[in-house]
């Protein structure tokens, strides 16, 4: 959850921009690369707000039976995708449903889909509720990482002083990765990710427990290190030289850097001889960003089982 810390966006030239969020209500993302993200699961509130670019209404409705057992004592629809039959429309209500819909279409400006949550805010404020979007990737893949900016922080606006959560869905489709990288930080925005890395990193678990203890814990000052070195071959030692305040050494950070290319993040450069140097050319950031994101999200109880060789501390 993301109480008391900040919902982080990166800029087109790369500067971080905290934004903070209110201390009383919590904004998750929920990561996926295999089908939509779960972002129904857990979901307490009685009260939802749903706005679905990926999904249709009727489809939306039933996935509550078969992913939760019931459907949300009430719930607000916003449908900003051209998946609900029938041309776009004003706001309906079905009391005996307990629901009440906002059919927008698409393509449709980000300003008029908040407008649209907005007006259903209105009548949920002075209640607990949970505003769920079911998957950002359409409206990325469709509209660009500014429309994406543009959507959640004026999201965040329009919840202020309301006693709301939000989930926020998001694929993580080959189209897209780069930009989701690029809009949510691994470890401070990301509630939960289900992710294909999984098999690689369960794999590096079981047949080198040393080497992912150091890769679990040092994964994001090798990230920094391989992101800011110039050098397309270089050796651990040269990335760590990068590195300020650095937690490891450059021992430690090659066994990082080794368990990385066993995990296809990056490569070794076979035209060497002595010191390995890492071929950085074949670096995938939005691969690294996946494997931090699913490291980040573990249990801290699954610390104790990491193994790491003491002596390759120095």
């Amino acid at each position: 959850m993301w109480s008391h810390k900040f919902m982080r966006f990166v800029d087109e030239g790369n500067v971080t921009m905290p934004v903070p969020t209110q201390s009383g209500r919590h904004f998750t993302v929920r990561v996926s690369d295999r089908g939509q993200p779960p972002v129904r699961d857990g979901a307490a509130s009685e009260q939802v707000i749903s706005v679905l670019f990926e999904t249709g209404i009727e489809e939306w409705r039933r996935g509550w039976r078969q992913i939760t057992g019931t459907l949300p004592k009430r719930e607000a629809i916003v449908s900003a995708s051209d998946l609900t039959r029938g041309a776009a429309m004003a706001t309906q209500v079905v009391p005996d449903r307990r629901l009440a819909y906002t059919v927008l279409g698409a393509p449709v400006d980000v300003e008029r889909i908040l407008d649209a949550v907005a007006g259903h805010v209105v009548d949920a404020r002075d209640l607990e509720f949970t505003v769920i979007v079911d998957d950002l990737e359409p409206l990325l893949a469709e509209r660009g990482r500014d429309a994406v900016v543009e959507f959640t922080d004026g999201l965040r606006t329009r919840l202020e002083d309301c006693n709301g959560s939000v989930v926020i869905g998001c694929s993580y489709a080959e189209r897209t990765a780069p930009s989701v990288a690029s809009l949510f930080d691994p470890v401070d925005n990301v509630e939960r990710i289900d992710h294909s890395v999984d098999a690689a990193l369960d794999g590096l678990r079981r047949d080198d427990p040393t080497t992912f203890g150091y890769v679990r814990h040092h994964w994001a000052e090798a990230r920094t290190g391989v992101e800011l070195c110039e050098r397309n071959y270089p050796q651990a030692k040269q990335v760590h030289a990068i590195l300020s305040e650095s937690g490891t050494t450059p021992r430690t950070l090659g066994a990082t850097l080794s368990g990385l290319v066993t995990l296809g993040v990056l490569d070794t450069w076979s035209e060497t001889v002595g010191p390995t140097r890492y071929d950085l050319t074949a670096y995938k950031p939005a691969r690294m960003w996946a494997i931090g994101a699913t490291l980040a999200t573990e249990t801290d109880g699954d610390d104790k089982n990491d193994e790491i060789d003491a002596p390759l501390g120095e």
